[in-house]
């Protein structure tokens, strides 16, 4: 009977009707018992969603995640507090292996890829400066370029590639596995044990990196100068001590904490709220990442509009 009453839905779909006639009362309790003279509506057809409607949807869940973000900063902020007043609750033990994993292990893609930086931005400088005769003037663009934006940023940039997404695959692995629940049950809480440790070895060696990023972007505008400007050292040197001043270090610096603190936290956030098993923590892993470029940009653009409004 089962097997009757699918062949009827199917026929039924296909726009066929058809009906159990001349059963008897006890097989028409059968047919009854299993739906057979129950018709199943017209299927309908889903209409395609406007463009107006998913830019609508996609801005709802932007806020939902923002907010969710902000809420996570809080209750982070709560246990930063808790553990000051009592430090034995966190896991201290676990800051230098991330230190080591998330600043020694970047060194080398950080000096490669801001040496290449600081190469091509004086490479493309030099061509225009060469019309008008201002070749020192390539150590003022590069030296102001590298240390205020290029160099925190791309620092960022790598740090979000390579530690922001192994936080957020490592907090959700360890949550479908139900780990964070075996923390929770053992007394250990999330935050104060998985969090605040990466955070604050983030917090320490975003800062170093970007001094290290500044150093070698200078190093690749050097290089062009010596080799393409007819520059010397000592005038490349003496020109880019005439055009920065100690606060363009501080600047790059200030906003090196600060995006190494979104780095953390989104990545932590992404990496706890993820749900199901390998799919949902690659999904988590890749949201993160492009949360946290959307937020290194938008926090850029707030520091330049800051201190330009302050004059600094």
């Amino acid at each position: 009977m089962a097997l009757l009453v699918h062949v009827r839905n199917r026929l039924e779909a296909q726009g066929i009707k058809s009906e159990f006639v001349g059963a008897s009362e006890q097989v028409q309790g059968i047919v009854h018992l299993y739906e057979g003279d129950v018709h199943l509506p017209p299927p309908k057809r889903r209409k395609p969603e406007s463009a107006l409607a998913q830019i609508g949807r996609a801005t709802v869940n932007v806020l939902i995640e923002a907010q969710l973000v902000f809420a996570f900063f809080g209750q982070m902020l709560i246990s930063a507090i808790a553990t000051v007043r009592a430090p034995r609750s966190a896991n201290w033990r676990e800051v230098l292996p991330t230190m080591e994993r998330t600043g020694a292990d970047a060194v080398p893609i950080v000096i490669l890829i801001n040496f290449l930086i600081g190469f091509v931005m004086a490479f493309q400088g030099a061509v225009q400066l060469k019309q008008f005769g201002a070749n020192i003037f390539v150590a003022d663009l590069v030296g102001l370029s590298v240390t205020r934006e290029l160099g925190p940023l791309m620092t960022a940039i790598i740090v979000c590639g390579r530690s922001g997404a192994a936080f957020a695959a490592e907090l959700g692995s360890m949550k479908v596995s139900e780990e964070i629940d075996a923390l929770r049950t053992m007394g250990f809480g999330a935050m104060p044990y998985l969090v605040l440790p990466r955070a604050l070895a983030l917090i320490l060696v975003m800062p170093l990196l970007t001094l290290l990023a500044d150093l070698v972007g200078l190093l690749g505008g050097l290089v062009v100068g010596l080799t393409t400007l007819d520059l010397s050292v000592a005038g490349y040197i003496t020109e880019t001590r005439k055009a920065l001043t100690v606060w363009d270090v501080y600047s790059g610096v200030i906003k090196s904490g600060v995006f190494a603190l979104a780095i953390a936290l989104i990545a932590c956030q992404q990496g706890l709220a993820t749900t199901g098993g390998a799919e949902g923590v690659g999904r988590r892993t890749t949201a993160s990442v492009v949360t946290i470029l959307f937020s290194l940009i938008l926090l850029d653009a707030g520091f330049t509009i800051l201190f330009h409004a302050f004059n600094l």
